[in-house]
């Protein structure tokens, strides 16, 4: 790749709200057609079939950033030709802070009592000084254990290559997962989805959980087998689960999961469309930034992984 590029950009498709392209120009790019760029913001979240087409008409398109921090609606568009970048880490913040939110208005009883119209009995877990094992060590994990650092929380977490993270006493592989769910009070789910994800938490796994452990899934539903869950948590095998994410999704009127006393369920707001625009314009901005500069971009996307 050229150390300098010209700053040609297309913002695609023509629906694309103006505040990415504003983002755009704020990087000192100009926007111009698909047929004279060189780089292409995409802006649908969900769109396979309209990029791979457009990538077909323009094959020279060297770089493509992509909106969401989960790309698995692209995972058969991307390809080892060009730059993939996208919206990985941008939201991690917001997403951390609502998973912290789930875990405490679970363990603390929050949940139970909001569903109850007489004075009740006394329930709850504290987190100070307890053991949260989160299953994912990117930019949402290392959010996370940084909150969770007031509380003295002894923190684990499974991650794909395990290295050392600040502030977390251990970290493990994902072949080691069965050895960290037992003895956590809360498991918190935060990593991508990929074929060996996808059912990652069954019946198997929340039998390991400690009765009073809450389980919280702010990353995708189709970690969690949900009939398994379902039946955990009616019997109370669990403590409960804080879920902003479920499969199916959106999550019907009448499925138990809204009605089960031990469960939370949140319309997928660990990042609202507000809390958005802020942070993937300042992502997109800095890219382009990047781009321009041929510095390193933020957010890559490995093809093989997926992620």
């Amino acid at each position: 790749m050229p150390s300098e590029r010209s700053g040609r950009i297309a913002l695609a498709p023509t629906d694309a709200p103006d505040w990415l392209a504003d983002a755009i120009r704020a990087g000192g790019a100009t926007i111009v057609d698909l047929a004279d760029a060189e780089a292409l913001v995409w802006a649908r979240p969900n769109d396979p079939a309209g990029l791979t087409a457009t990538l077909a008409d323009h094959p020279e398109l060297a770089w493509v950033q992509l909106p969401y921090a989960g790309v698995e609606p692209y995972r058969e568009v991307l390809d080892a030709d060009r730059l993939w970048t996208c919206g990985k880490g941008v939201y991690a913040e917001p997403v951390a802070e609502l998973a912290l939110t789930l875990l405490l208005a679970g363990l603390r009883g929050g949940v139970r009592y909001a569903r109850v119209h007489r004075w009740s009995d006394q329930y709850g877990t504290s987190l100070f000084d307890h053991r949260v094992t989160i299953v994912g060590g990117g930019g949402i994990a290392e959010v996370l254990v940084g909150l969770l650092a007031p509380f003295r929380t002894e923190v684990t977490v499974v991650r794909r290559h395990p290295q050392a993270m600040d502030g977390v006493a251990r970290v493990v592989g994902p072949d080691q997962l069965h050895d960290v769910l037992p003895g956590a009070d809360g498991v918190v789910l935060a990593l991508p989805v990929v074929d060996e994800t996808v059912g990652l938490i069954r019946a198997t796994e929340l039998a390991l959980m400690e009765r009073h452990a809450w389980l919280v899934n702010v990353a995708r539903g189709v970690h969690v087998v949900t009939a398994d869950l379902v039946d955990a948590l009616r019997s109370e095998r669990i403590g409960g689960a804080g879920l902003d994410v479920t499969d199916p999704e959106p999550l019907p009127d009448a499925h138990p999961l809204w009605t089960i006393p031990n469960c939370i369920v949140t319309p997928h707001i660990g990042n609202t469309r507000e809390m958005a625009k802020p942070l993937l314009s300042a992502r997109i901005t800095e890219n382009v930034r990047r781009w321009l500069a041929g510095e390193p971009l933020l957010g890559p996307v490995d093809p093989t992984l997926g992620y």
